[in-house]
């Protein structure tokens, strides 16, 4: 075999053993109740690294280079299972059945009005007291040329938390070889419901617990946002972001405008808001984030016509993980959404998932560097 020929097969063998390679799983412990948690971490030929947890659908952990090549892990989150199982900020979580707020927990569907727990003063926030974030979820892990996957599967039965029908839930992480992390998310009901999903990582691009993320560079792709009133539920206006300081359509640090006296940025403390994607549901780009220091880039794409930007402000110190306690201020999150509160605003984009109907979304964690980011 000449050597042209060696190269080829080898690299074939090489390809082959990382699409077969086994996800790691190991005990991440035991529920309150007795059942057993894992995590699966998927991996690529890049060294990227995440961990996920069956537990919630917690995204645990992801570990990416820096310009330099240097590997740290970008997310925050907890160390063991009785901490996700206490009320939180919900690190790495999958949100639902109802990702946000709804005002006062009442919606109005097929002309019956529907009571869900309020958990956040009078708001109900990511479907209650025991949302997805609280279940656990069946796990199962395959390999193919696209990647390493694991797949989650939870059945809500009709009435949990007060929301209709028994609605069957998938959601797929996929790590590839692009460094990208891809989340897939279906389901379907047998009575008609209201539907928002969405994950929940909060992140740090210069590495978990290492300060806050006040110099990052944020892009959202979006001309207008939802304003909100003071329990942080949308106003029912789509306003221009143009000439303000939620006006983020070219890149710039996210340190920069959030202490201006607008209205809008005391009422969240910060960044805690719904912005209107230019795309209208069409898969595209939704987000940008750069690190300078470490030159660690972050995109959100996605096919949902809203992202939630918040700049965890309610981050206090209580919150500890890997060794880190995590302040004000100390990770962002780019919650893919509906609106907030949609079901009470005939002029959003519908929520509702109708008997026999499949919902299916898409949002892609893509990571990468930037060379000429300052150092």
């Amino acid at each position: 075999m000449n050597l042209a020929k060696l190269l080829v097969v080898t690299a074939f063998l090489f390809a082959f053993a990382l699409t077969t390679m086994a996800i790691d799983k190991k005990s991440f412990g035991k529920t309150q109740d007795g059942r057993e948690i894992f995590l699966y971490t998927l991996q690529n030929k890049n060294g990227m690294e995440v961990t996920i947890s069956n537990f919630g659908g917690d995204v645990i952990s992801i570990k990416v280079p820096d310009r330099e090549g240097k590997v740290a892990d970008v997310a925050l989150a907890f160390d063991t299972v009785a901490d996700y199982e206490k009320q939180g900020p919900y690190f790495g979580a999958i949100v639902g059945r109802y990702a946000n707020r709804i005002a006062g927990g009442k919606f109005t569907l097929d002309g019956k009005e529907y009571q869900v727990p309020r958990n956040d003063g009078p708001n109900a926030l990511h479907g209650g007291i025991k949302g997805f974030d609280k279940k656990v979820w069946d796990a199962k892990e395959s390999s193919d040329a696209a990647g390493q996957h694991l797949h989650l599967h939870y059945v809500s039965k009709d009435g949990e938390e007060g929301f209709p029908g028994n609605l069957a839930t998938d959601v797929t992480y996929t790590l590839g070889d692009n460094n990208e992390l891809k989340i897939s998310y279906s389901a379907t009901t047998d009575k008609d419901t209201v539907l928002n999903i969405s994950n929940h990582t909060y992140f740090n691009l210069k590495g978990q617990g290492q300060g806050d993320i006040l110099q990052h560079q944020i892009m959202i792709n979006a001309d207008r946002f939802t304003p909100v009133d003071a329990h942080l539920i949308p106003t029912g206006e789509l306003k221009p972001v143009a000439g303000g300081p939620f006006d983020l359509r070219t890149p710039v640090a996210i340190g920069a405008h959030i202490g201006d006296s607008d209205e809008q940025l005391k009422l969240a403390r910060g960044y805690d808001h719904n912005w209107v994607l230019n795309g209208g549901g069409e898969f595209g780009l939704a987000a940008k984030v750069i690190e300078p220091t470490t030159g660690r880039v972050l995109e959100v794409l996605t096919d949902q016509p809203g992202v939630q930007f918040y700049t965890g402000n309610f981050l206090d110190g209580t919150a500890k993980g890997k060794g880190s306690v995590y302040n004000y201020r100390n990770g962002f999150c780019l919650e893919t959404q509906h609106f907030p509160d949609s079901p009470n605003h005939p002029k959003f984009p519908t929520t509702e998932l109708k008997a026999g109907q499949k919902f299916q979304s898409t949002t892609i964690f893509r990571f990468s560097t930037d060379k000429k980011a300052n150092k």
